[in-house]
């Protein structure tokens, strides 16, 4: 797919900072108030229907013998799916450099950590004792004495659906940091100046911060690619690990990745559809990029497809006729309805996505993005109840039908999703500012104000001088000037990471992925060692014959454990390397700090430096082209 041309002479920098920050910023409407009164009614239905869960038993679920699995782990299974798309989005097509992503990363991603949430409330209550599931992670049970089975995949769904939960939130408020920021400097209320003042945790947009920040991006862009494939190929062992028709194939892993991919895309394309028209963001988020979009879900849509054939050629071509009952039976027996309307929306409806019309077509593009939902809900349908519900012999036949708590707790998790995702798009920037200023070429003045130049001499000269320039090539010219000078002590302040500004100022290499690897080598060592003690030493437990330890059965936890020691070395270290949290720093003092965060690139000649002479700074600024240079009281 080639590069978006997102940069026009009617898109500027002050231009995407305002449309995408007046968002938050504006009172919040009358439509918003009864779309969260709507949502928050399901939330409601929602913790009703858990409270009487708790206090009566699952037995309230439709759930019987033989289907002991039903609408909770296909619930389960359809939020992580869900979940996937924000990844996918973040970490696969920053690594691709596919830069039509960065209108609609940001939003991806806090629509994954929203699926996750709604996805963990479903294998949290059907352990049956939800006060005890701190049994499934690792620490001795104190009350029976013994440590957790960690050859079990539903035991390594706990690790991988955690772990992918928390370093998608890491990625997410790495991500923001640079927003957070630009809503701290555009605050007007001193409420919102301590909330974004704490949540930015002082970041300034230092050439520093940026040197580190990209490079805590890209190393959880690359721990984040393997550890998406991983979570749904790790849920789908909860069913391709037995041995039960229907479950027991070396598809599901593959299969189940693209399912994933297919619906969390067609998720992000609904609620898109409907942010980028109430919230007039059609110029940042384009046709081109739902064009983009339709495109993927109509690549994952053919892989799910052949998948399906594959299963069906599979079972009858293995002369297994325990797998052949299995899927002849979904064809053909009590619930074919489903598997047809399966096949319908993820098969046959995308299909039209072949055609560019289709493509551009909001109105159709919104539709077929539900129907791809429906159609995927109904996969792990089929693929778990249809499975079950007629066991070996015919006097264990039963079949499925949810009850009401079934219905309105799957009705409450939407409530749930809608209304975080409602709290998001009124409160937190919902497209990436300073990813999107990168990608512009406009150099023309972008309508802030300019103030007439200041005496070079005015001020305290207690920490240095700085000047403003209107374009990144001004920037670097003038910090080639400095250098060439004697500067050696400069600082450079930008809305976006500026590349060749480093070597311009002559900074050494990011040294963050020492800190990343040397965690994940930790991480890695305590997971094996933590398996090896448990299972061989602690609580030795033969199960059918098997050794109490091999590296075989680690290597999912291990992997889940490495990938999180990793991610938190690269955030606290780059928060670390950067000086962050810090909430005051001396050129927070500049009247135009702000400025630094929406359209203008600032360099700072520090003191500190042993050349460092306030007129001589000053003079160099102006003849570079900067304006309103001041001297920075400490």
């Amino acid at each position: 797919m080639a590069d978006l041309a997102l940069a026009s002479s009617e898109i500027t920098y002050a231009g995407v900072t305002r449309t995408v920050s007046r968002i938050t910023e504006r009172k919040t409407s009358r439509a918003w108030y009864v779309a969260i009164s709507i949502t928050g009614s399901f939330v409601l239905a929602l913790g009703a229907m858990l409270g009487y869960l708790f206090f009566t038993g699952i037995g309230v679920w439709g759930n019987n013998s033989p289907v002991g699995w039903a609408w909770d782990i296909t619930n389960f299974v359809f939020w992580i799916g869900i979940g996937h798309a924000g990844t996918l989005i973040s970490a696969i097509l920053f690594l691709l450099r596919q830069r039509w992503r960065t209108s609609i990363n940001r939003f991806a991603e806090a629509m994954t950590l929203f699926a996750v949430v709604c996805a963990g409330i479903y294998p949290l209550v059907h352990v049956g004792r939800p006060w005890r599931a701190y049994w499934l992670f690792p620490a001795p049970n104190a009350a029976l004495d013994l440590w957790q089975n960690f050859r079990s995949p539903l035991l390594w769904d706990v690790f991988a659906v955690s772990t992918y939960g928390t370093v998608s939130l890491l990625f997410w408020y790495v991500g923001m940091l640079p927003d957070l920021a630009t809503l701290r400097d555009r605050a007007v209320s001193r409420a919102r100046r301590i909330v974004f003042g704490l949540l930015s945790l002082g970041w300034r947009g230092s050439a520093r911060h940026w040197k580190h920040y990209e490079m805590a991006y890209l190393i959880l862009a690359g721990l984040s690619t393997p550890l998406v494939i991983s979570v749904h190929t790790i849920v789908s062992f909860d069913f391709a690990v037995s041995v039960i028709p229907g479950w027991h194939t070396t598809i599901f892993p593959p299969y189940f990745v693209a399912g994933a991919v297919f619906s969390g895309f067609a998720m992000v394309v609904t609620l898109m559809v409907v942010a980028r028209k109430v919230f007039g963001l059609e110029h940042l988020v384009t046709i081109e990029h739902m064009d983009n979009m339709c495109k993927v879900m109509l690549a994952t849509g053919s892989i799910v497809g052949y998948a399906y054939a594959v299963e069906f050629f599979t079972a009858f071509f293995s002369g297994n006729p325990y797998e052949r009952f299995v899927f002849l039976n979904r064809a053909t027996g009590p619930y074919a309805w489903a598997v047809w309307t399966m096949f319908t929306c993820n098969v046959f409806a995308p299909q039209l996505f072949w055609f560019k019309r289709i493509r551009r077509s909001i109105p159709v593009m919104f539709a077929l993005s539900i129907v791809i939902n429906v159609g995927m809900w109904f996969e792990r349908f089929v693929i778990i109840v249809t499975s079950l519900h007629r066991d070996f012999l015919p006097s264990s036949w039963g079949y499925f039908r949810p009850t009401f708590v079934d219905i309105l707790t799957f009705a409450g998790s939407f409530g749930l999703f809608l209304t975080l995702f409602l709290l998001f798009v009124r409160f937190l920037p919902m497209i990436a500012m300073s990813e999107v200023k990168a990608l512009l070429t406009v150099g023309q003045a972008s309508g802030l104000s300019t103030s007439p130049q200041s005496s070079p001499l005015a001020g305290d000269p207690s920490h240095g001088v700085i000047g403003e320039f209107e374009t990144p090539e001004a920037l670097l010219n003038a910090v080639r000037a400095a250098r060439s000078k004697g500067f050696n002590k400069l600082d450079a302040l930008t809305p976006f990471p500026i590349h060749g500004i480093d070597k311009a100022m002559g900074a050494s290499r990011s040294k963050l992925g020492y800190f990343a690897a040397a965690m994940g080598f930790i991480g890695c060592a305590s997971a094996l060692l933590l398996q090896w003690w448990t299972g061989a030493k602690a609580y030795p437990l033969v199960i059918g014959g098997k050794p109490l330890f091999a590296f075989e059965f680690s290597i999912p936890i291990t992997f889940e454990l490495t990938v999180l020691a990793a991610s938190f070395g690269a955030v606290f270290g780059m928060l670390a390397l950067n000086g962050l949290p810090r909430l005051y720093h001396p050129v927070f003092n500049y009247r135009r700090i702000h400025a630094a965060s929406d359209d203008r690139f600032l360099l700072v000649i520090e003191n500190s430096d042993a050349s460092f002479r306030a007129g001589e700074a000053g003079e160099l600024l102006v003849s570079m082209g900067a304006t309103n240079v001041e001297m920075v009281p400490e």
